[in-house]
């Protein structure tokens, strides 16, 4: 039989729970304002429904204010002096006090379990409302889930802790509280959110228990739905970026002689030369390919904004150069390259160019000469013109900056505000890297296809693998325990 499961947001005045209601709910509710008493009515929103016909609602409640007095007034709520007090003479005289009793009603009336949210940053010794706050919610002898909001940007699982045993200590006594989780309504991300789900699950009251597994598996599904649809986003994006490539224009013999003088390091080479060009519209493509991704995944997890512009010009020496050299060409440079191949990998750079990167070159290229390895080189290449694309390395460095930027927006609640860039917590890159290097071979199977008839078919698959599993193992090592 389908079953509603009514969750009771509630806090001191001006603690956040707004903020937190648009986060779970995903879409704007109620408003948000840096002051006491801004909400004034229990509201009720639904935060997912099941095809049998289950819901999942969450209240968001006016904030408790003179927590003393509060206590004082709820017990004489049965008597008439009482009732007539709170509901008629409050409402006018003192409109703050009289609807923090109406968040103790919607308790009292509708909530299965309440969710409690203190702030995080004020140590608990210091929160005397807190333990007035919790004498009324003793006396509705209902579950309670404490969730600390307001930790600032996500931070290690080690810190975390620390927040967390302050508080469960603080709270040990009261037989009403459940659990208490790291829940910032700032800066959480949905596998968190998993956590909550599951200790809900565990608290509601037992003859709703499974009408709620159905809605938790419905909650769990939309979000690897976006999940999902997340990492088709970047695996698109780096698929178009691995296989992108710029040919380099062809000069008059005026020229050749100067890109000689180039490569020989006689002559700098000139901002609006044929190569510089090239460069700047690959970059340009990347750039522009970052952009439009940052705001597909922006739109993904139902926030407002757009990425801001990234500068990606300084990127020329990661440029991997696929060059149609002439004989003529490569006879001039015979005497720089000649011997030293010789079983080695060809990896000669010069005036910031990439001769043979990536490319195993036998001794039998190297007696060559110059222009055995022009014609080598074109051979294994399979170049007709002179080429530039993103080398393997800077393809690494894409995918990471990828999974950094899916962490961005994916800890970024809707409470916010419109997205917006920001600095990356201290251990998120380290993080990234561990795992992306975990999945290393993965990752470099899968840049190797870019070079295949058919790597437009075969490469977004690959890279949709290595991602999956990247983007998993990291969010296991900022979450240990969460659900996936």
């Amino acid at each position: 039989m389908a079953q509603s499961i009514e969750l009771s947001l509630v806090s001191h005045t001006n603690v956040g729970k707004t903020t937190l209601a648009r986060t779970l709910l995903g879409r704007d509710v109620g408003e948000v304002r840096d002051e006491a008493h801004v909400t004034m009515s229990a509201d009720r929103h639904e935060m997912v429904t099941t095809p049998e016909g289950d819901c999942l609602a969450l209240w968001d409640t006016p904030g408790f204010g003179d927590s003393v007095r509060l206590a004082k007034r709820l017990a004489q709520s049965d008597n008439p002096l009482g009732w007539f007090l709170s509901q008629v003479w409050d409402r006018y005289r003192d409109r703050a006090f009289w609807s923090s009793q109406q968040a103790v009603r919607n308790v009292r009336d509708h909530a299965d379990v309440i969710l409690y949210l203190v702030n995080a940053s004020e140590d608990p010794e210091d929160t005397g409302y807190v333990a007035r706050e919790m004498q009324v919610l003793e006396w509705m002898a209902k579950p309670v889930v404490v969730l600390l909001n307001q930790l600032g940007r996500p931070r290690t699982t080690a810190e975390e802790e620390a927040d967390l045993q302050r508080w469960r200590h603080h709270l040990a006594d009261l037989h009403c509280v459940r659990v208490v989780l790291a829940f910032d309504a700032f800066a959480r991300c949905w596998v968190q959110e998993t956590v909550l789900i599951s200790a809900l699950e565990a608290v509601v009251p037992a003859e709703k228990r499974a009408a709620f597994e159905r809605l938790s598996a419905q909650w769990l599904h939309e979000r690897r739905v976006t999940f999902d649809a997340s990492l088709d986003v970047l695996a698109a994006g780096l698929t178009r970026a691995a296989l992108d490539q710029e040919p380099v224009a062809e000069g008059d013999w005026a020229g050749r002689l100067r890109d000689v003088a180039t490569a020989v390091g006689v002559r700098k080479e000139p901002s609006d030369s044929p190569r510089q060009r090239a460069m700047r519209a690959l970059a340009a493509r990347l750039d522009n390919e970052i952009r439009t991704n940052s705001d597909r995944l922006i739109a993904l997890h139902g926030l407002g904004g757009h990425a801001s512009a990234e500068i990606l010009t300084r990127l020329a020496d990661q440029y991997a150069v696929r060059e149609r050299l002439s004989e003529g060409k490569a006879a001039a440079l015979g005497g720089v390259v000649t011997g030293a191949l010789a079983g080695l990998k060809a990896d000669l750079v010069s005036g910031g160019l990439t001769f043979g990167a990536g490319v195993l070159v036998g001794s039998v290229l190297g007696a060559l000469g110059g222009a055995g390895l022009a014609r080598g080189y074109n051979l294994v290449r399979g170049a007709e013109v002179t080429t530039i694309a993103w080398t393997d390395e800077v393809l690494d460095q894409l995918a990471i900056s990828a999974l950094l930027g899916y962490l961005a927006v994916a800890h970024y609640g809707r409470g916010r505000g419109d997205w917006a860039a920001s600095e990356y917590p201290e251990h998120w890159p380290e993080t990234v890297a561990a795992a992306h290097g975990a999945m290393q071979e993965g990752f470099r199977d899968a840049w190797s296809l870019r070079r295949d008839d058919d790597a437009s078919t075969s490469l977004p698959s690959a890279l949709r693998d290595a991602l999956e599993a990247s983007a998993s193992d990291v969010l296991r090592r900022l979450y240990p325990g969460a659900r996936l």
